[in-house]
């Protein structure tokens, strides 16, 4: 909600008013020269929304504050072209509104465009999260980072490698839309302070890696390349199980952890629907984006969101530390999820990280079933994930 100061406002008067945490209103405006603030500058306070409110006989500033369950001077502020004392039937007023449901609609999948309206909106609420780019997909459709809190902790958490696993992005964005509820509402989560977390940690989130896979899932192939994808689908123009990216090439096979002996185990050895690791690691531009991504932090902890099994895997060839085996008996204590150490696999996300960082890394496999797991398992893999989500913030 954005709102134009006044001569005798200051931060700290807003954050008590709306009961907003300073921070985040100093997170949410760093456009504004905040200690320096000039009457009428625009100021964003995050976890609200203005909503229009037409003045009915007898209303008056003091009456909709009772009937709204909101502050007087809210009122004042948000309608300072209005005067109090003449309200007019019939006229329209705004009235602040905290926002304590989630924005995110679990009843329908996100495709690449309804995910770029989520962040959008998402975005205009709680303007203290940042949405930024890291790269194209191979149709240029920009692969965006969501980041939240300013601790030292950094984490990172990403989710669509493939492309029949997109309700793993709407896992994902759910989780979000919770942890930014409970931080503007000062709520705690799973016993835990949200606002804390936000404060030691630095959360990164990919939502969807492989954008063009996810929209042919979803919406069927691009017109201009229908003819070439239904031969790489083995002449099907059924592409519901298509896990690769547009290209073929599964992004998930794509790191440089053992490639050689991936692309030899992997019985596809040309661009196919699902599993061909391509000619050589990191040809594609989704996996370069995420291994750029990768080196340019310094995560402490990553979790590679796909399905199924309701299982995660946690080790690699030895490379991991020992923590790693700490937060997996926390993830299979909070979400009832079975642990594995070691599985025959190379060349993944988690793998690479593992190998390059001798850090932790998560690959977790969200229900069960056939991919696409079906909507009706959504609430389920939600309560799941949820206590490894917060654990993982916690650790």
């Amino acid at each position: 909600m954005e709102i134009s100061v006044r001569p005798e406002d200051t931060l700290s008067y807003l954050s008590k008013l709306f009961k907003i945490p300073l921070q985040l209103i100093l997170d949410s405006n760093s456009h504004v020269n905040t200690m320096n603030m000039k009457p009428a500058d625009k100021i964003h306070l995050p976890g609200y929304v203005s909503v229009p409110y037409t003045i009915k006989e007898g209303d008056t500033f003091e009456k909709i504050s009772v009937l709204r369950g909101i502050e007087l001077d809210s009122l004042f502020l948000l309608n300072q072209t209005i005067d109090p004392t003449q309200l007019v039937i019939g006229e329209q007023v705004f009235v602040p509104e905290k926002i304590v449901v989630p924005l995110v609609q679990e009843k329908t999948p996100l495709d690449y465009n309804r995910l770029v309206k989520l962040m959008k909106n998402l975005k205009r609420v709680y303007p203290f999260m940042e949405v930024t780019n890291i790269g194209t997909s191979v149709l240029g459709n920009p692969i965006h980072e969501i980041r939240i809190g300013k601790g030292d902790k950094k984490i990172h958490m990403n989710a669509s490698f493939h492309a029949n696993e997109w309700i793993t992005t709407m896992v994902l964005m759910s989780l979000l839309n919770r942890y930014l509820i409970s931080i503007t509402n000062n709520q705690p989560v799973r016993g835990r302070k949200a606002l804390a977390l936000y404060e030691n940690v630095e959360l990164s989130l990919v939502p969807m890696v492989n954008p063009d896979g996810v929209d042919l899932v979803l919406n069927g192939p691009p017109a201009h390349l229908r003819e070439d994808l239904t031969k790489i689908n083995e002449g099907s123009d059924d592409f519901i199980h298509w896990k690769a990216n547009i290209r073929g090439i599964d992004l998930n096979n794509q790191f440089p952890a053992n490639w050689e002996i991936c692309r030899k185990n992997k019985k596809p050895k040309a661009p196919a629907s699902r599993d061909f690791p391509g000619d050589d690691p990191l040809t594609e531009p989704e996996a370069a984006a995420m291994a750029d991504l990768a080196h340019k932090n310094d995560f402490d902890l990553i979790l590679a969101f796909h399905t199924q099994g309701e299982e995660f895997y946690w080790g690699y060839e030895g490379l991991e530390p020992a923590e790693s085996e700490l937060l997996a008996k926390e993830f299979e204590k909070v979400s009832g999820y079975r642990a594995i150490r070691y599985v025959n696999s190379h060349a993944g996300y988690k793998d690479w990280f593992i190998q390059e960082f001798h850090r932790p890394g998560f690959t977790l496999e969200l229900g069960k079933g056939i991919n696409p797991l079906p909507l009706s398992q959504f609430p389920e893999i939600l309560k799941h994930a949820e206590g490894i989500f917060f654990a993982a913030l916690a650790y």
